[in-house]
């Protein structure tokens, strides 16, 4: 089963130990297996789960996806396109040890955002303190996109600064926590209050 092994970094073909199928839900016909792997490099185990529609005779289980250990993030339907795909884009980049083209993925989700919230500026540092100006992030998502612009034009530009793979790894994250706190969390806690209002505290 081919999957990427975290420890070695690289896609291996990782051997079947053992795995289990769970019967299908009733409403979705959706089944899930999960499999204990040892990768054939460095012997670690993996987990890996797949997924199958029974109910289509022609259906085949997914790609392995590893949910053990350091699972690939999956990002929320809460987040626009514009800016969920340059998420991914640089989460791929940080694994291929793209970490120049990791900070220009990084920068270009923020450009999401400015543009997903049609700020008026036409460069990202603008646009970004019209966000804060908005209330729709705080002084301190301010700075953390501050920081991630300017390792955008650092990874943009040419020039004899390199990102470093710590410093990649930090923008991800920074890159990856705003866009959660703007589109996920924010729109949580909205639905928290609207159902408040409507049904009340409960006793």
């Amino acid at each position: 089963m081919v999957v990427e092994c975290s420890y070695c970094e690289a896609r291996v073909d990782a051997k079947v130990v053992a795995s289990y199928t769970e019967p299908p839900e009733r409403e979705s016909g959706i089944r899930l297996k999960a499999s204990l792997l040892m990768c054939p490099r460095c012997e670690n185990a993996l987990l890996a789960t797949q997924t199958d529609y029974v109910e289509d005779s022609s259906s085949e289980w997914d790609e392995p996806i590893r949910v053990w250990p350091n699972p690939d993030r999956e990002f929320s339907w809460r987040i626009p396109d514009i800016v969920r795909g340059s998420l991914e884009e640089a989460n791929k980049c940080f694994k291929a040890g793209a970490y120049s083209a990791c900070a220009v993925m990084c920068g270009r989700a923020l450009e999401g955002i400015c543009r997903h919230f049609k700020t008026k500026s036409n460069y990202l540092g603008g646009g970004l303190k019209e966000l804060l100006d908005q209330g729709i992030i705080d002084g301190r998502l301010f700075s953390w996109s501050e920081a991630l612009h300017k390792s955008r034009n650092r990874g943009a530009h040419a020039s004899s600064e390199k990102v470093s793979k710590a410093d990649a790894r930090d923008l991800v994250e920074f890159a990856n926590a705003i866009c959660e706190y703007v589109f996920v969390l924010t729109e949580k806690f909205n639905e928290f209050v609207r159902r408040q209002k409507r049904d009340g505290p409960r006793k």
